[in-house]
């Protein structure tokens, strides 16, 4: 039900500015619902640091 709800809401918000078509839920809603969810089951994930997300972003080909 969040994902319904929190989509209608970026619709709302949103409107005038997206065009008539299909979409799919954005990214940050799909990743504000997990947190809450790991969040109520006591769950914490860690937050890479800049320079493991430079790491993360850096490759060009695989090993």
């Amino acid at each position: 039900f969040a994902g319904q709800a929190l989509s209608a809401k970026y619709l709302s918000d949103n409107k005038g500015k997206l065009e008539n078509k299909v979409y799919t839920v954005p990214e940050e809603i799909d990743q504000r619902i997990a947190s809450i969810k790991l969040q109520a089951m006591g769950i914490n994930i860690d937050t890479l640091t800049a320079r493991q997300t430079k790491y993360l972003n850096s490759w060009q080909e695989g090993t």
